[in-house]
């Protein structure tokens, strides 16, 4: 099999393994102070040390760092946190983009239904906030605004610096889920005034189940799930100490040059399908994307049927089709971007990562295009 859904999850390295095993087997207490027992001390040192390279890579401070449990809980955390903080103190409007990941957009949703007023940003044809609209969109009680930096599925890179400014300005809180482009896009926060960022490792060859959530320092957050005093009393629960190790040498183990290679993959991908396979619609940025996503709609034809086919050849995709969908309804990123129902049902996501190569961009669309040709000889919609 061709794995080519890196955007939904990776494969583990066996290097973040390794890291990971002496916290299983040998050092497999809970984090404790240096007032507790030896195991305990060392666990908390190698939480702390995980804690102390996740920050690095966002060139933030170690104590602006929560673990969580994976990219949903951080922008839950974050979207809820600062609604509970706030919404006395200064108001309840949230403004988000409508093409945000689901953790955000169902997190915003769910405020909504509790009474905050939420404001879902328009997109362009690129997928790109339009700045205008989002500086006349904030308001006096306007406390949070959530914009991604690289959109999951046609990864569109948002220009954050400009949104950030925007927000610092206005003097509303920023957040931004970087879930699919830390690492693979630079962040620095020092440099940028974002004040939360979600990440995962579950995108970068780390385990599943662990994220983290930055938090600059003063930023009012209410502590939105109860139980102990955990991650400095900000998130109840026992310490995933062997998936922070994990996440951390993840996070060292990407480099500039795997970046650069993803960027061919993609660029191959796209490249080659639109030259060489008719009625193929890029969807997103062409050059301002997530280097290792590619996007495209393939016309006449349902998502559902190219990737079921060429599942049967051997490669794994995933596409924005209402069917293939357990919500039954088509790419909300796709229709988003103006896109109709037959663009959605028409899409497939390439994702890129560390195990695949550029003999894997070639084969795809090889395949791809002996696949789109075929069920084209057969759609109702390419007869019509």
């Amino acid at each position: 099999m061709t794995y080519l859904d890196n955007s939904a999850c990776t494969r583990l390295d066996e290097r973040v393994l390794e890291t990971m095993k002496p916290y299983f087997f040998d050092t497999y207490a809970v984090a404790t102070s240096e007032f507790g027992y030896s195991m305990g001390i060392e666990a908390k040192e190698g939480l702390e040390q995980a804690r102390e390279g996740i920050a690095s890579g966002l060139g933030a401070d170690p104590g602006e760092i929560v673990f969580t449990s994976g990219s949903t809980e951080s922008s839950n955390m974050a979207l809820k946190g600062v609604a509970l903080a706030l919404k006395e103190k200064k108001g309840k409007h949230i403004i988000v983009s409508k093409i945000e990941d689901f953790p955000v957009l169902n997190t915003a949703k769910a405020l909504a239904k509790q009474g905050f007023d939420v404001t879902f940003l328009e997109v362009d044809a690129e997928g790109f906030v339009n700045l205008e609209e989002l500086e006349k969109a904030i308001t006096d009680e306007t406390i949070l605004v959530s914009v991604q930096q690289g959109n999951q599925e046609i990864g569109t890179v948002q220009d954050l610096k400009a949104v950030s400014e925007i927000c610092e300005a206005k003097e509303v809180l920023l957040h931004s889920d970087a879930t699919h482009s830390f690492t693979r896009l630079p962040l620095d926060v020092k440099e940028l005034p974002v004040d939360l960022v979600t990440a995962s490792a579950h995108t970068i060859h780390g385990p599943r189940g662990i994220g983290a959530l930055y938090i600059r320092e003063g930023t009012p957050i209410h502590k939105f799930m109860d139980g102990g005093f955990q991650e400095s009393n900000r998130r109840a629960g026992v310490e995933n100490i062997p998936g922070a190790v994990g996440f951390a040498k993840a996070a060292e183990l990407v480099s500039p040059e795997e970046n650069k290679q993803l960027e061919a993959m993609r660029d191959r991908v796209i490249e080659r399908a639109l030259a060489e396979i008719p009625r193929v619609t890029l969807n997103g940025s062409r050059g301002k994307r997530l280097p290792q996503n590619a996007n495209l709609t393939f016309h006449y034809v349902e998502g559902e049927s190219i990737t079921l086919h060429m599942d049967m050849r051997g490669f794994a995709l995933s596409t924005g089709s209402a069917c293939f969908s357990k919500s039954l309804e088509a790419s909300h990123v796709i229709m988003g971007i103006g896109g109709d129902h037959e663009r959605a049902h028409g899409s497939v996501r390439f994702s890129f990562g560390r195990y695949n190569s550029m003999e894997d961009a070639d084969a795809v669309i090889d395949a791809m295009s002996e696949v789109v040709t075929r069920l084209r000889e057969i759609s109702p919609l390419a007869e019509k």
